[in-house]
């Protein structure tokens, strides 16, 4: 894919930065890694960029910053779920990536894939699992072989591949402590890609190989030893494809902006799509950093990029709001 080639913006254009990182959800470390990455970039190109650790009290130091438009760098419940795009609304601050509706959907993994069902698009085969499950009769449903995931998590918490009955149930023991909705995907044995989305366009697909049983917690952000290859493999006609119905499911959803799609292959080699992320990490294992680097970005290019998408949502997402006696 060539390079994108979107003139650079002045630094007044965006006005004063937060980059808002940190939170409280099991993803909070990771947060803090890529939000100070983040900040060092922006303020390494000369914009007035500062840094928020999201916790209590946020909002009036947020408010106190005088920002003009907020990064968000959250993961996981609290951050990306919508409720802190709810509240930036509400102040009238312009925000990147997703808006409410679209980024509590992909969190939600359930109803995502409920959405993606009803609309025809390709994911693999589910249930929603409970305390009274009859869990044999769910493996068989499911092919014997499953995935178990907390509905809204990220960065692979709580995941556990289970095939027997017992597994199944353990698997959804350990899952219910990060969430109250659990979900059994059918396992998928075909290769794993993911598809950065930048401003309605898809960058280079990348394919992620890893040694572990799965692509958990520790092959995301641990390990040396996973691959990520780039060119992916695929002929040019799949990837485009495979781009093609990435940004389906991105858009199905309501996202906007930037974010990324997960997608892996059956075992007959069809594409199935399995979450988006509207806040990808951005720490120095992250995936979508990578696909811009493929594109030809910088990563302080790629953040231009991000902040120019809150720009042209400016008039979609922003409120008339007074905050701290100005109007935002």
């Amino acid at each position: 894919m060539a390079a994108i080639n979107t003139p650079l913006p002045k630094a007044n254009v965006f006005g004063r930065i937060v980059v808002l990182y940190g939170g409280q959800s099991g993803e909070r470390e990771v947060s803090l890694k890529g939000g100070k990455a983040v900040l060092s970039a922006l303020q390494g190109e000369g914009l007035d960029a500062h840094g928020l650790d999201f916790g209590p009290g946020w909002i009036a130091q947020l408010e106190a910053l005088q920002p003009d438009r907020v990064f968000i760098v959250l993961h996981g419940a609290g951050g990306e779920d919508g409720t802190v795009q709810g509240a930036l609304e509400c102040l009238g601050l312009p925000y990147t990536g997703s808006g409410v509706l679209a980024s509590a959907l992909a969190m939600d993994k359930l109803r995502c894939k409920q959405l993606w069902q009803g609309m025809g698009l390709p994911t693999a085969g589910f249930a929603q699992l409970h305390k009274d499950s009859d869990w044999s009769a769910l493996l068989a449903e499911l092919g014997g072989e499953v995935m178990v995931k907390p509905a809204s998590e990220g960065s692979s918490l709580g995941m556990a591949k289970a095939s027997s009955a017992n597994e199944l149930q353990a698997a959804w023991s350990a899952a219910d402590a990060f969430d109250s909705v659990v979900i059994a995907e059918r396992w998928l044995s075909g290769g794993e890609y993911t598809v950065a989305i930048l401003n309605g366009k898809p960058l280079p697909v990348i394919k992620l190989e890893t040694d572990r049983p799965f692509y958990d917690y520790e092959a995301k952000y641990l390990s040396d030893d996973t691959r990520y290859i780039c060119p992916c493999g695929l002929s040019a006609d799949a990837e485009k494809a495979m781009q093609a119905l990435a940004l389906e499911a991105f858009t199905s959803l309501g996202c906007e902006g930037w974010g990324r799609v997960d997608v892996m292959m059956s075992a007959d080699g069809e594409p199935r799509l399995l979450e988006v992320n509207t806040v990808p990490g951005m720490t120095d294992h992250s995936l979508v950093p990578m696909a811009g680097a493929a594109a030809g970005l910088s990563f302080a290019d790629l953040l231009i990029e991000i902040l120019q998408t809150s720009v042209n949502n400016d008039s979609e997402k922003k409120t008339s709001v007074v905050l701290a006696g100005r109007t935002a």
